[in-house]
Parts: C-alpha cells; structure tokens; sequence
C-alpha cells in the first residue's frame, strides 16, 4: 500500500516553495516601489530645501531693500536688513558687490567664495560635504542706489536626512508588516489552490491501493486453481472442473477490469456522452427485461408499475448501465421471495425511474457511502459479492447526465432509489 506520507510529502515542498516564490516576488516589488518612491520624495524634498534658500534669499533682499528705502543714513545702512530679518535654521550672509563679507563681518571662505562667483555670474548653487552637510544658494542684487550686494542663505542638509532615515524606517516597517501578511496569506491560498491537488492525489492513492487489493483475490484463486490442477495427473472431468472454476474467476476478473477501466477514463475525461434523444421508459423496459433473468435465478420478483413516456437527452448505453446496476444491486441484496419494483414517470417535467425492494435495507450511518468505490456495506445485509464500484460508476453516469440520485432506506423494510433526469426535452 502506497505511503500517504510519502505521497503528500511533494506537496508540502511544493507548496513551500510556491509560498517563497510569492513572498520573494513581493518583496522585489516593494523594494524596487520603496526605491522608486525613496527617489523621487529626495527629489521633491530637496527641491523644497532649493525653493525655502530661495525664498530666503528673497526675503533677504526685500529687507536690504525696504531698509534703504526707509533709512536717512548713508546706503550703508542697509547692513541693518541682516539683524532685523531672522529665519529658523537658516544663515543670512550679506556680502557687498566684490563678495567681500559686510554682514556678519566674517564668512566661511568657502561662502567667500560663492559670493565671489555669484557677484559674476548671478546666482550660485552649492553643497559643502564636510565638516558638515550643508547647502547654500547665493544671488547678486542690486539697490536702489544702484549699489550690487550678494545675499546667501546656507542651510543644514541634516534634516533632508533625518526625513530620509524617518522615511525609510517607516517603509520599512511597513514592508516588513505586509511581507509577513502576504507569506501567511501565500501559504494559505497556496494550502487552498493546492487542495483540489492533494485531494486528487488522495483518491488516486486509495483507488490504486483498493483495486490492487480487489484484483489481488480474483488473481490469487486463477492461480491456486492452476496450480492445484497441474500437481498432479487427473482425470479429464476434474480439469474441465478446474477450467470452468478458472473461467468464472476470469469473467469477474475481466469485469472488475472494465469496471475500473471505466472509472479511470471518467476520472480523466475520456469517456465523452454521445448525447440523443432518448425515451427513459424504452430503456428502463429493455433493462428491466435483462434483469428478470437475474431476479428469477435468485428467487426474487421484479416488477414494472408504472410506466409513462418520459424523452431524455443522454448517452443510451451509459442510462442502460445506470438502470441495470441500480436493479442488479437491488435484486443483490433481497431475499428470496422478496420484491422489486421499478417506475417511470413525469413529474414536473423531469423523467423519474424509482427502484424499490423490500430487501433488509440501509443503516443511516451507511447510506452517506453507499456510492464510495469499493464500498460493500455491512456483511449482515445478505450477499456482498463484486467489488463495490457498481454503484459508483452509477453515481458518475448521474452526474454525467446532470441527473440527481436520492436514496431512501429503512433498516428491516426495503430500500426506494430515485433517479431524477432534468429537464430539457419536450414529450411532443
């Protein structure tokens, strides 16, 4: 018998790795969005630093400018603009038309400089990496008096990376959160998309290991047959005995082969309906007639009750079968000198064959398995013979036809087995 553990063990890689496949392609998808977004918020942010040195430096001028309008001094009194004007976290330099510092009195050299190249080209743009981060925009303007200055504006880039490191520990989080969520979610929907899977692989297990054990009987007792027949020499009756033994355990053998052929094929899809226009009664009548021959041989009586016209689309083979093996299973299991009866109808448009015996019924806890495969029911019933797949490959035909099959048993007084075609075909 195949190992359930060794057989599920693939699925369980599979699904670990499906689950890793998820959480990776997640994650690359986080971080090359987290990457993208990082990019382009610097950018945004240091265009607002770009923007507030700007704004700075333009608020510086306005003031040099309002304070020559209003003094009564010399035009050097402009220097008082710098004292009057304050910025947070902003240094206002304010340097004369040759970059020479006027207010505070002393500069770095490096804004020495800037101013230098501002007063020749206008506006300069700077960064200084060290000691500290730091920015700086400079812009030569000119007063009313027609004398030039150059104001600058430095800012500390520290903050561009505070909001950077707070932005990032953020995201972060935030994708650490959502990459434990999609691995649980992966798992789990990998679990579900694998199920139908692993169920399949189940029913495939135990079909296999259940035919080999039914075909394992039938193949024994050909054997032991043969074997005991060629000990020894023996008369001529005691072989054609021995033949006629052996050909019995080939028939049932040859149809437990069919039977599960049948099965393999409508598990695969192969067994394709050749759908027509059919008479349920015509069918039923004809099966009917076939299964007397087995009624009488056990001692039981079948009867046909009611019969109306009742059209069907299906396959006429396939709905030949279905009756047969619900009759045969019936007749199986009634004593001798029971009943049997069977009945077609129209009932709100759809055709109805109803199987009734007065056999020893079904128990509650059984009739949820009467259709598994292989499934033979308590013993206490009356005879079991075959392999238990009669009226699973019933319960196939039925779903095939979009037929529904009720199933109605009471311990000690006969089993009712109602097979309900839909509708879909008109009697005229």
């Amino acid at each position: 018998m195949i190992n359930s553990g060794m057989t599920l063990q693939p699925l369980a890689k599979l699904r670990f790795r499906l689950t890793l496949w998820y959480t990776g392609t997640f994650g690359l998808i986080l971080l090359l969005l987290g990457g993208g977004l990082f990019l382009a918020i610097r950018s945004q942010v240091s265009q607002r630093l770009n923007a507030s040195l700007a704004d700075a430096t333009a608020a510086l001028e306005r003031a040099a400018e309002i304070r020559e309008i209003e003094s009564t001094k010399a035009s050097g009194d402009v220097v008082d603009a710098v004292d009057e004007l304050h910025i947070p976290e902003r240094s206002l330099y304010l340097l004369d038309g040759s970059g020479n510092p006027v207010k505070p009195p002393t500069a770095e050299p490096w804004v020495i400089a800037a101013a230098h190249e501002a007063a020749e080209r206008g506006t300069v743009d700077e960064d200084l990496d060290t000691p500290r981060a730091l920015r700086l925009h400079a812009e030569r303007f000119i007063v009313g008096s027609g004398k030039a200055y150059v104001a600058a504006v430095v800012a500390n880039r520290g903050e561009l990376e505070d909001q950077y490191a707070s932005l990032i520990w953020a995201f972060g989080i935030g994708a650490l959160v959502a990459v434990v969520l999609v691995a649980a979610g992966g798992y789990v929907l990998v679990r579900q998309s694998t199920a139908p899977t692993e169920a399949a692989l189940e029913h495939m297990r135990r079909f296999m290991a259940d035919a080999a054990h039914e075909l394992r009987t039938p193949v024994t007792v050909l054997r032991t047959r043969a074997e005991v027949a060629l000990e020894q020499p023996r008369p001529p009756s005691d072989y054609a005995q021995a033949l006629e033994s052996i050909t019995r355990e080939a028939k049932r053998l040859g149809a437990l082969v069919e039977d599960l052929l049948l099965l393999a094929r409508a598990d695969a899809g192969e067994r394709l309906l050749r759908r027509e226009r059919l008479f349920l009664d015509d069918i039923a009548l004809d099966a009917a007639g076939a299964a007397r021959v087995v009624a009488q041989r056990r001692g039981v009586t079948l009867q046909v009750g009611e019969f109306a016209e009742a059209p069907i689309d299906g396959d006429r083979a396939l709905v030949r079968q279905l009756l047969m093996i619900v009759l045969d299973n019936a007749i199986k299991f009634t004593p001798k000198g029971g009943r049997v009866q069977l009945d077609v109808a129209m009932a709100d448009g759809h055709a109805t064959a109803v199987v009734e015996d007065n056999g020893p019924g079904i128990s509650r806890a059984q009739l949820p398995h009467v259709f598994e495969r292989f499934y033979r029911g308590d013993p206490s019933r009356g005879r079991t013979e075959g392999a238990g797949l009669g009226l699973a490959i019933a319960r196939w035909i039925a779903d095939a036809h979009s037929a529904e099959v009720a199933l109605d048993s009471d311990p000690g007084r006969g089993t009712r087995v109602t097979i309900r075609f839909p509708r879909g075909v008109s009697s005229s």
